[in-house]
């Protein structure tokens, strides 16, 4: 668990630099969960990001909810991000919310993936218009962590905030259908004040 926590630890600080903060979380039955921020200064698309980092939930594979007996060692590994625009929200309030969802997997012994929505049932941080989250594709901001075999890499899976009408078109839908609803409204994912997308 350690040596695997160390060597994702590495990869996030490698991508994004070294953090400038972080929290720690612990649950009731569950390992401890970190959270790391890290504030990415520079241009364009990425000019005066801040990252958020989970750190704790790749200790152990997740597994499938209907099997019998969990494996110890085979099974999707992960960690998650969260990117946003700093000023004018306390998006740093984010950081137990993220440790919830990180947990997950752990306490209801669910498998999070690609395309799916993660609904808190309360706003990300205080007065966001966003309470669910979509889990986008890996690869894009953290290239996936390889470990020794028999255990499957760690991926870095990007979360992007949706309001609840947008979660509701999405489950209607599909993930793809609203990601090209934003892309098609250059809709800024960053945003923390943002409005729903249009939808009819």
């Amino acid at each position: 668990m350690a040596d695997v926590l160390a060597l994702v630890e590495a990869r996030l600080c490698t991508a994004f630099g070294e953090p400038d903060a972080r929290a720690a979380v612990t649950f009731l039955g569950t390992d401890r969960i970190e959270v790391l921020r890290f504030r990415t200064p520079g241009e364009g698309s990425a000019a005066d990001l801040v990252r958020y980092a989970t750190l704790g939930m790749s200790a152990h594979p997740m597994s499938d909810p209907t099997a019998a007996i969990a494996d110890p060692v085979k099974g999707p590994r992960a960690e998650l991000l969260l990117s946003v625009r700093p000023g004018g929200a306390d998006t740093d309030q984010v950081l137990r919310p993220l440790a919830v969802l990180a947990a997950s997997p752990q306490v209801e012994g669910v498998v999070i993936a690609p395309g799916a929505s993660l609904d808190l049932g309360e706003p990300l941080w205080p007065a966001a218009p966003f309470s669910s989250v979509l889990v986008a594709e890996p690869g894009g901001l953290v290239d996936d962590l390889e470990l020794d075999a028999p255990r499957e890499s760690v991926r870095f899976l990007p979360l992007l905030p949706m309001t609840s009408n947008e979660a509701a078109w999405k489950r209607v839908h599909g993930a793809s259908e609203l990601q090209e609803r934003w892309l098609a409204r250059g809709t800024d994912l960053r945003d923390p004040h943002r409005r729903s997308v249009p939808l009819d």
